[in-house]
């Protein structure tokens, strides 16, 4: 943490030896987000043997289309667009963690694209979260974060941040073959909220971190996708509690 204070410090008497513009610009860029604590008490968990008892799925009934929970996998298996709600509300620095797979099989939803998710969601006009039908414009006014890993037919891998008066914030965007999807490959996601952070690993490798200016605290989290038929697994949330882990 020294190190990091004593570069930041060097870059601010640069930015002023450049002159008021360089300085006003140095003033403005969020520091990094170097801590990201220790894994505590297991807050949430479904190994998904159980059903649907944790989750409001959203999308269009249609004919081969379903979502269901059994024998240790939440399965999505839909034509068009779907988001699958955890109901507990989430708030604080929190770890979410879970597998998940994009199923390439012959299947007829089987569609390499769309391992997405939202974390911190909720609805600045309403209470109540639960109410589409899995259409992605009716999520335009959330406040939110939101990955999209593989998305446009597996072309890019995006973040942003919705901000609840209909602009989704672009913060970053990958389109290299690194950062695009596998087929049947299961992913270990983690996505970490903390101390005016969050970020995202997968496999280990982070894709991306964010220091928010105005942080979301709390909300929902939900996996979203659209035609595709995907695997999902061992979730759960812990929350992150100050320590010397720095959470992988």
């Amino acid at each position: 943490m020294a190190d990091l204070a004593l570069v930041a410090a060097v870059c601010a008497l640069n930015a002023v030896a450049a002159g008021p513009a360089a300085a006003a610009h140095a003033a403005i860029v969020p520091p990094a987000c170097p801590d990201w604590g220790t894994k505590g008490a297991l807050l949430h968990a479904d190994s998904f043997d159980s059903g649907m008892q944790q989750w409001v799925p959203e999308y269009r009934s249609a004919a081969g289309s379903s979502v269901a929970a059994s024998q240790g996998k939440l399965t999505v298996d839909v034509a068009g667009d779907a988001t699958v709600w955890f109901k507990p509300r989430l708030q604080g620095d929190i770890l979410i963690s879970y597998r998940r797979k994009m199923m390439m099989g012959g299947g007829p939803n089987d569609r390499l694209s769309d391992l997405n998710q939202f974390w911190m969601a909720s609805d600045p006009r309403h209470d109540y979260l639960f109410t589409r039908d899995g259409t992605f414009s009716q999520y335009d006014a959330l406040s939110l974060y939101y990955m999209g890993m593989g998305g446009n037919s597996n072309t890019s891998t995006r973040f942003r941040k919705y901000d609840g008066s209909g602009q989704r914030v672009l913060l970053t965007d990958l389109s290299d073959a690194a950062h695009l999807l596998q087929a049947n490959r299961d992913y270990a996601i983690q996505i970490a909220v903390y101390q005016g952070c969050t970020r995202m690993l997968i496999d280990g490798e982070e894709y991306f971190s964010y220091r928010d200016a105005a942080p979301l605290r709390a909300g929902h989290f939900g996996f979203r996708t659209t035609h595709s038929r995907q695997e999902i697994s061992d979730f759960t949330v812990h929350q992150l509690i100050p320590g010397n882990g720095n959470v992988k």
